[in-house]
């Protein structure tokens, strides 16, 4: 219930504020006592909407006025963004609606006030209840949830750089929720009710496996047999007609059941544990198979990891390589001893291509070989767009090849940057399954700026790297200077860097310049994507929040 707000005296061009609620499952809008506020012109609606994406963190001016102007900042940059924080102040009716919070602002809302925190809660409690067996507490928990989105979120905005990458995201967790409603669903017997919303969902979805599980068993388990077997071969069509690539093993192994009639699959409750880890996929993607070793050697050890496969796509430019490219692929597969899946396909648009592989196979990391270039003061196109589009990790590969037998092990340099924890990720998860010890490195002390050491920061990612990896890390100090690093990194078998927050302006950044340029090692200089990662807070699978938070940039 919306109430009012205590009386006090306000600055001059303010009013008393009400509780507002702030809504951007749909078109961006905040609501009073008396109804929707009357939004600004397009920069004040952003404005408000990156705020409200990072609610009650404070996001710095530079990146304000970076996504107001897609990067291309105008002298006035930082005056138009006060303007804009100030308008805003003064439409929610109160200067401390927005609070100044070096080096930016932050908006300080109440979870309950922001729709997305209340659909996030609800899906919460929905996925609690699965676990305890409450199929119908979950299904009409989830069912209040999504009568939250009003339409496509931030619709308003869509247009706006700033917001495609939120956007993905906010629908692919509504489509998580979606899915986890339509299993409850499952869970309850109501299978034939099921079908039309699930072809439709399908149809606006071909390439979403998840969604063509659920309409087999729908379709099976309503008698209809042969439909539940078109069902998989369209899928399986698409998939293999965009990307040249098989289904999942979940799907092959229920098509395999149905074409059985095997007795499980008639059982009530699906089979299916919600609570247990999604399935993963580490996608390599390479322009040729000549360079794919290389890659092949960081991908194939993560893939070692319970429910983690691999899929290696090559991206050609001529259709003469296809034959060839394939021939060596199939002998990879032959050859692997982990889960390997491989496609083979000509583009013009390779990194879009990439993106889209990512997006369809649920990726947690998308590795790539580092192109000519990238060292350089801007990131090349490609990469920077897979950074722009990519909801994975993205990786790129420098330097010299790698050998597990050499070296002391992973070295993270780790400074609790924006693409930092998403090294850690990668660097912890390599480590545990190379079996090689991961070391992190920080800063000394300096005592002339008043900076201490970063031995603190090294014990916060240490230890959330044992709770969820299980492993244990080494901290090592060296003085805040480019020579100190390269000489604490020289002994490594592998490094793993966070690229710079920046990038945009001064490329991967001018530390990670000269790791590429000097360094013994190969180097992976790492991007964090949209999705969760390893490290990410319990019950992140629909979770919008922590993708914002140190994840973008």
């Amino acid at each position: 219930m919306i109430g009012a707000a205590a009386t006090q005296p306000l600055p001059n061009g303010y009013r008393q504020p009400g509780v507002l609620d702030y809504r951007i499952l749909g078109p961006l809008e905040v609501v009073g006592e008396e109804g929707p506020l009357r939004l600004g012109g397009p920069k004040q609606r952003a404005t408000l909407a990156i705020l409200l994406l990072n609610a009650n963190r404070v996001v710095s001016v530079e990146r304000l006025a970076d996504d107001l102007y897609a990067g291309a900042t105008p002298v006035t940059a930082v005056t138009q963004v006060q303007r804009q924080i100030s308008e805003l102040r003064k439409l929610l009716g109160s200067s401390s609606a927005i609070e100044t919070r070096s080096p930016g602002y932050a908006i300080r809302i109440s979870p309950d006030r922001l729709d997305l925190n209340r659909f996030e809660r609800s899906a919460e409690a929905a996925g609690q209840a699965l676990v305890r067996g409450e199929a119908r507490s979950a299904a009409d928990l989830l069912r209040d949830a999504l009568e939250l989105w009003r339409g496509a979120p931030l619709a308003d905005l869509a247009y706006e750089s700033f917001a495609q990458v939120p956007i993905d995201r906010l629908e692919e967790i509504r489509l998580a929720a979606l899915e986890q409603r339509i299993e409850a669903d499952l869970m309850l017997g109501r299978h034939s009710e099921l079908i039309g919303e699930l072809e439709e969902l399908v149809a606006r979805n071909p390439l979403h496996e998840r969604f063509t599980r659920q309409l087999m068993l729908a379709l099976y388990r309503s008698g209809r047999q042969a439909a539940a077997l078109d069902a998989y071969r369209r899928t399986r069509a698409a998939l293999v007609e965009q990307f040249g690539i098989e289904p999942g093993p979940t799907l092959h192994e229920l098509e395999r059941a149905v074409l059985t009639q095997d007795r499980s699959l008639d059982a009530a409750p699906v089979a299916v544990d919600l609570t247990a880890a999604p399935e993963r996929a580490v996608l390599v993607v390479a322009s040729d198979d000549a360079r794919l070793a290389g890659l092949l050697a960081v991908a194939e050890p993560l893939a070692t990891r319970p429910g983690v496969e691999l899929i290696v796509g090559l991206l050609l430019a001529d259709e003469h390589e296809l034959e060839p490219a394939v021939s060596a692929l199939n002998a990879r597969r032959a050859a692997s001893e982990v889960t390997l899946r491989t496609a083979a396909f000509t583009t013009v648009e390779p990194a879009r291509d990439a993106v889209r592989l990512a997006t369809s196979y649920d990726v947690e990391l998308l590795l790539l070989e580092a192109p000519r270039g990238f060292e350089a003061a801007h990131v090349p196109d490609d990469p920077a767009a897979i950074f722009e589009r990519s909801p994975a990790d993205v990786a790129v590969l420098a330097g010299p090849a790698l050998v597990l037998e050499h070296g002391a092990g992973v070295f993270v340099p780790f400074g609790g940057g924006e693409h930092d924890w998403a090294a850690l990720e990668l660097g912890a998860s390599f480590s545990a399954a190379a079996g090689v010890p991961l070391r992190l490195v920080g800063t000394r002390a300096d005592p002339q700026q008043g900076q201490r050491d970063a031995s603190r920061l090294l014990a916060d990612a240490s230890l959330a790297v044992q709770q969820v990896v299980g492993i244990e890390t080494e901290p090592l100090l060296a003085e805040p200077t480019e020579a100190a690093l390269l000489g604490a990194v020289a002994g490594a078998t592998l490094v793993v860097v966070g690229i710079s927050p920046r990038w945009r302006q001064e490329g991967i950044g001018e530390v990670r310049r000269a790791l590429v340029r000097s360094a013994a090692a190969p180097i992976l200089l790492v991007h964090g994507g949209t999705r969760p990662g390893a490290l990410a807070p319990r019950g992140s699978r629909t979770r919008f929040t922590w993708s914002i938070e140190g994840r973008r940039g």
